[in-house]
This record gives C-alpha cells, sequence and structure tokens, in this order.
C-alpha cells in the first residue's frame, strides 16, 4: 500500500500543484471572507506578472543594442529598395487609377505657383547680380547668332516677302511721295547746286532738281496706277529681288570686324539682361495666369504615365534612394532607433497584451508551450512517491 498510496499522492499533489497556477480564473468568496489560493496565482499576479515580462524583454532582450542590429537586418540595401520600387510602382498605379485627377491638380498647383510666384521672385533677387545671365548670353551668341546664315531657300522666301508685302509698289509710291515734300525738294536742289562742279555744275544750275523731283511727285498722286506699274518694271529690270536675296545669302556676324562683334554682343547682352531686369519677373507672371496649368498638369502625368523610360528608370530610381537611406542609416541609425524605443511603447504593449489575455487564454497558451515539460513534473511526483512508498516498505520489513 505505501508505493502505491505515494505514487497516487505524488501524482496527484503535482497535477494540482500545477492546476492551481491558473485556477480558479477568479476570486471565490464564502459570505464576504475570501478563500485562500483564490484565483489562482497566476491570475492573482497577472498584473505584477505582466509588468515583470515587459521589464526582462526590454531589459535583457530587446535592448536598443539588440533592436539597432534587428534594424540592420530588416534595412539592408536590397530589402530597401525593393520596398522603394514597390512604393515607387504603387503611386504610378495610383497615379494611372486617379480619376479625380487629384494628382493633376496637385501638379497644375505646383506649376502655377512656380511659375506665378516662385520663379519671378527668384528671378527678381538673380536679377541684382552683375554678372546676371552673362555666360548664357554669351553662349547664345557665340553659337547661335555669330554663326546664323540665311539658307538660300530663306533668302528668297525673305526677299520675296519683302518685296511683296512689306515694300510693294504702292508702298514705294507713297513713301516717295511722302519723302519728296516742298522742304526735302529745296534741300535736295540747294544742295546739289552748291556741292556739284564740272558738267554737274552747269546742269545743276541751269536745271536744276526741283522741277524734276516735283514733277515725280506730282506723277505718283496722280498716277497712281501707272506709277506702280513703273515701279515694279523698274523692280524687275534693276533685279532688286535677285539682289536682296544675294545680300541676304552673305549676310553674316561672322563678316564684320572682330571689335563690332564684340561690341555687339555686349550690347546685346546688356539690352537682354535689363529687359529681364525690368520685365522679366512680369513676363513670368503673366505667363503663370495664362497658362491652363490642369491641362499642363494632366498631359504631363498621362506622359509619364505611359513613358517607357519613366517604367524603365523606376528600378535605377530606388536604388539611388535605397543608397541615399542607407547612407542615412549607418549614420544616425542608433539616434533614430533611441527616439523609436519611446514612441513604439514595446514596454507598455507587452503590459497590455498580457494584462488583456484573459486566464483562460493564458492557460492555454503556457500549456501549449510548456504542456510536456508540465505533464513530466505530474509523472515525477508520481515517480517520486513511489519510490518513497517502497523506501517506507523496505523500512517496516526491516523493522
Amino acid at each position: 500500500m505505501p508505493p502505491i498510496a505515494g505514487a497516487i499522492i505524488g501524482y496527484f499533489t503535482n497535477d494540482l500543484a500545477i492546476k492551481m497556477l491558473f485556477r480558479p480564473y477568479r476570486a471565490i468568496y464564502i459570505g464576504k471572507r475570501q478563500l485562500p489560493f483564490t484565483p489562482g496565482l497566476i491570475p492573482r499576479n497577472q498584473e505584477r506578472l505582466a509588468k515583470r515580462i515587459a521589464d526582462t524583454i526590454m531589459g535583457s532582450l530587446l535592448t536598443p543594442t539588440e533592436l539597432q542590429q534587428v534594424a540592420k537586418r530588416l534595412l539592408n540595401t536590397e530589402r530597401v529598395q525593393s520596398a522603394v520600387l514597390w512604393l515607387l510602382k504603387l503611386a504610378l498605379d495610383q497615379v494611372r487609377s486617379d480619376r479625380e485627377q487629384k494628382t493633376a491638380k496637385i501638379l497644375s498647383g505646383i506649376l502655377h505657383d512656380l511659375f506665378g510666384q516662385s520663379l519671378p521672385r527668384l528671378l527678381k533677387v538673380l536679377a541684382r547680380r552683375e554678372d546676371f545671365l552673362e555666360a548664357q548670353i554669351n553662349q547664345i551668341f557665340d553659337q547661335v547668332l555669330l554663326e546664323f546664315q540665311l539658307t538660300d531657300a530663306q533668302a528668297r522666301n525673305l526677299s520675296n516677302w519683302l518685296l511683296q508685302v512689306a515694300l510693294p509698289p504702292d508702298v514705294l509710291r507713297q513713301a516717295i511721295i511722302d519723302f519728296l515734300t516742298d522742304r526735302n525738294i529745296q534741300i535736295i536742289d540747294e544742295g546739289f547746286r552748291e556741292k556739284s562742279s564740272g558738267t554737274y555744275w552747269v546742269v545743276a544750275n541751269l536745271f536744276g532738281l526741283r522741277n524734276t523731283l516735283t514733277r515725280l511727285r506730282t506723277f505718283c498722286l496722280d498716277e497712281k496706277e501707272a506709277a506702280n506699274t513703273r515701279l515694279a518694271e523698274l523692280i524687275l529690270s534693276l533685279s532688286l529681288r535677285e539682289r536682296i536675296q544675294h545680300w541676304l545669302q552673305n549676310l553674316s556676324l561672322q563678316n564684320l570686324p572682330v571689335s563690332t562683334v564684340r561690341q555687339l554682343r555686349k550690347t546685346t547682352r546688356d539690352t537682354v539682361r535689363a529687359y529681364v531686369q525690368e520685365r522679366g519677373s512680369e513676363v513670368l507672371t503673366g505667363l503663370g495666369q495664362s497658362v491652363n496649368w490642369e491641362h499642363v498638369a494632366t498631359l504631363v502625368l498621362n506622359r509619364l504615365q505611359s513613358s517607357t523610360v519613366v517604367n524603365s528608370s523606376l528600378e535605377l530610381v530606388s536604388q539611388e534612394l535605397a543608397s541615399v537611406l542607407d547612407r542615412y542609416f549607418e549614420k544616425d541609425l542608433e539616434k533614430i532607433v533611441a527616439q523609436a524605443i519611446p514612441i513604439l511603447s514595446i514596454d507598455q504593449v507587452i503590459v497590455e497584451r498580457v494584462r488583456a489575455t484573459s486566464s483562460e487564454e493564458l492557460e492555454t497558451t503556457i500549456q501549449g508551450i510548456v504542456k510536456s515539460e508540465l505533464q513530466a513534473i505530474v509523472n515525477l511526483g508520481g515517480i517520486l512517491g513511489l519510490i518513497i512508498g517502497l523506501l517506507q516498505t523496505v523500512i517496516l520489513l526491516l523493522r
């Protein structure tokens, strides 16, 4: 009987002791008196247990150094690049599926502010510098204006425009009439009389130019069609179209003297810079107000969505951003972790989680983790009881 009784007592007492760790889940009262050992050990000390678990984890396991090592493993370059690439693709898909055009409205506001306010203010500040646009204007002058020369077709079209639109026979006739006033005729006649010599002096003083110029003006006034016809014939006979075309083809700044070119470049630079300083901000402001930026933003976004360059460059952009973040983390990761620990409040999360876990769930969880170990303790109690009972039997037999 002693071995059997010892085994039963050892087995069931250990089993009872393990169950008393968790049960009863709530306090039991007889009248106003609470029964001892109710509730169980763990439910009764669940608050203190949660605090001890949090202190143990934060003090020994999740130290700042360990969290920093975990953060380094999580934030390696490959993982960061994958995350950035995923975010970029997600943003691009969001832009594509944006039916309310929110992105276009945001971009239009940025463009409107850029051209309507930011650039004019920046231009006012930069325009105060003495070397403002000097290098740019000189480069444009040297690479564009200095080497500019009309082609044969351009010179022919320009000469045709001059003789057909800008200076047709009727315009030339009217210019002759406006030029040959009585005062101008008198000045030409007197100058020809005074400054001519030899045979021309005889012609000038005997006949003069007054009568000829007056008759020319009268002819242009009275005989408009005839005068226009004569001027057209004169233009054709003198080959003015070909002469102007040849002159335009040979027109180039490179044919001018070096000093003249330098002075012309300086004049161009000063003129452009003065105009930009005085009117540049107004021009940009007017441009910003006159452009439909929502339409421009929509066009830009549509172009970006269908651009193969954008899609192919996402991976490269993610690599560069990941490299930048990696350098930043390498430098300031310790500070980031130190600032993140109070924000995350991991200890408080652990306390609240353990506190919110019911006694039933806590027992199930612990039993699931150490079920075999707890059962081994129960079995060990039975074995120890059996051994003690055997010892008692041996002692009784010896006595």
